[in-house]
């Protein structure tokens, strides 16, 4: 496996087109350059596919039933500027284009178009998104916001998928503190629990890892510090 292979590997593609030709032949091309290549038919299921598998990049149509591609890309961008979404479309007018580029598309192709200079692109996307993958928590902890793996001295630690969004969770707060309440509703949703439950599940979580990874804030809650998040 080569370096390019190697970062691609790592990434998470979601694709939302409605035309099944066109899904099929990008995903020939290109699904097995990545970790995972998910193809949503509409704006709508690319909405829910994008909450469900957190994808890293996002390949989409503007002409599609339910929902168009500039209008899921703008709903996306109301809660992640980020993510890199990258427009294939047969349309080339100047409106189109200037309220692609409006809303905050990264990339704009035209149909046809060259799955290899597509993947070439996603090359290019992909060597930035690497360098910002994985935060260092402290000399001995890191931790990849693409696979949520824990690391221990570059030894993968076994935590639940709970944990792991809890350390998601203090990552995306960064040096905030992140209150018990915000905690119950975000890893527990409709669920009822005890603030000793909380503790509990904190307690646990440090066994496996380390007193000093997470700081406790007497009445207030919990937080990470890390020099680079």
């Amino acid at each position: 496996m080569n370096n390019k292979e190697k970062i691609l590997k790592e990434l998470k593609i979601l694709f939302v087109e409605d035309e099944i030709n066109i899904s099929k032949l990008l995903k020939d091309a290109l699904a097995d350059y990545f970790f995972s290549f998910t193809i949503a038919n509409n704006g709508e299921e690319g909405l829910e596919k994008y909450k469900k598998i957190n994808p890293d990049i996002i390949i989409t149509d503007i002409m599609m039933p339910k929902l168009d591609g500039l209008e899921m890309t703008k709903r996306i961008r109301e809660e992640n500027e980020t993510i890199p979404i990258i427009v294939l479309s047969a349309f080339s007018d100047k409106e189109k284009l200037l309220k692609a580029i409006d809303i905050g598309i990264t990339k704009y192709f035209i149909k046809p178009f060259d799955p290899e200079e597509v993947l070439e692109y996603l090359c290019a996307i992909a060597k930035k998104l690497n360098k910002n993958r994985i935060v260092y928590l402290n000399k001995n902890f890191s931790f990849d916001r693409n696979t949520n793996n824990l690391y221990e001295d570059n030894v993968l630690v076994n935590i639940t998928k709970r944990e792991k969004s809890f350390i998601n969770l203090l990552i995306k707060n960064k040096n905030d503190i992140t209150s018990v309440d915000e905690l119950k509703e975000t890893l527990w949703e409709e669920e009822e629990i005890s603030d000793e439950r909380v503790r509990t599940f904190i307690k646990r979580l440090r066994k496996k890892t380390s007193k000093e990874l997470i700081k406790n804030i007497a009445g207030q809650g919990y937080l990470i510090i890390s020099d680079t998040i």
